[in-house]
């Protein structure tokens, strides 16, 4: 618990000491979004250093519905993202699904503090296989659920930090992924035989976005969490950095950049880069 606090510390104090404009606050619903797709294409046609054909294209949807009045606040979240890579001879492969909800609602305690209960839902939408052609996952599993109340430190809807001192957390998978495991070996954390996983524990949820200069925005999302019930010093990590180089109206440079360390899932650090040139489409 200490060291999530420590990071939830470190993350609100950059984030305070950036440069920001102050946002007055306003009751009733406020709704933005942006549908946005990159695209990467390289061409070879005999170019003896070598390289392959190859097509690669990401579609994201990032939706905020957020609603205030009086001492109450509520904001929701919807991210998902879907991309595809082809490369000359071989079947299209899948490089990015992800599929997630996030619901944050407080009541004012006292200046930017607030009595909170958040909900996060995350999974994926379509099935992944390995190399030999293998089924390692598919919708819904796994699915993760967190829940649990907390405080909120939020300063606008660009600036926020929730502390959870008793999260739930559950993991579903489908019983055809763990029927057939071996005594000790688990899938997701879950173990042979079983289709959930119950975890309780500590969460800290981050969120800042500021605009580093003109036609720059820079958006963090950090998700942390300690399992009480089972190594509670070994904290799961999800960081999320999307930045986007406005051309125009309809134009960008988009680059996207997610962390993710969960030993239930692989033992050291996921990393997933996607950069290119964006059609966004604001809504």
């Amino acid at each position: 618990m200490k060291k999530l606090l420590a990071i939830a510390i470190l993350f609100g104090a950059l984030a305070v000491n950036a440069q920001e404009k102050k946002e007055e606050p306003k009751e009733g619903w406020k709704r933005a979004g942006n549908i946005s797709f990159l695209f990467n294409q390289s061409a070879f046609n005999n170019w003896l250093a070598g390289g392959t054909n190859n097509l690669t294209g990401t579609l994201g949807v990032n939706y905020d519905f957020n609603y205030a009045k009086g001492d109450w606040t509520w904001d929701n979240k919807i991210l998902v993202s879907y991309g595809l890579t082809k490369l000359k001879g071989q079947e299209a492969q899948k490089t990015d699904d992800r599929l997630e909800f996030n619901s944050l609602a407080g009541k004012k305690a006292s200046g930017y503090w607030y009595y909170s209960g958040f909900i996060n839902f995350k999974t994926q939408m379509e099935s992944t296989y390995d190399g030999a052609g293998n089924q390692l996952s598919h919708f819904f599993s796994p699915a993760y659920l967190q829940f649990g109340p907390g405080m909120l430190w939020k300063k606008h809807d660009n600036l926020k930090v929730n502390l959870a001192p008793a999260t739930s957390k559950l993991i579903f998978v489908h019983d055809h992924f763990t029927e057939n495991l071996a005594p000790g070996v688990s899938y997701f954390g879950v173990k042979a035989g079983e289709t959930s996983r119950y975890e309780l524990g500590a969460a800290v949820n981050a969120y800042y976005k500021f605009n580093l200069m003109e036609n720059v925005s820079v958006e963090n999302i950090l998700n942390l969490y300690s399992n009480y019930l089972e190594e509670a010093k070994n904290i799961d990590i999800d960081y999320t950095v999307n930045v986007v180089m406005k051309i125009n109206k309809y134009l960008s440079a988009n680059l996207a950049l997610q962390a993710i360390y969960d030993d239930n899932a692989y033992e050291g650090f996921q990393t997933k880069e996607v950069f290119g040139l964006g059609v966004n489409y604001g809504f």
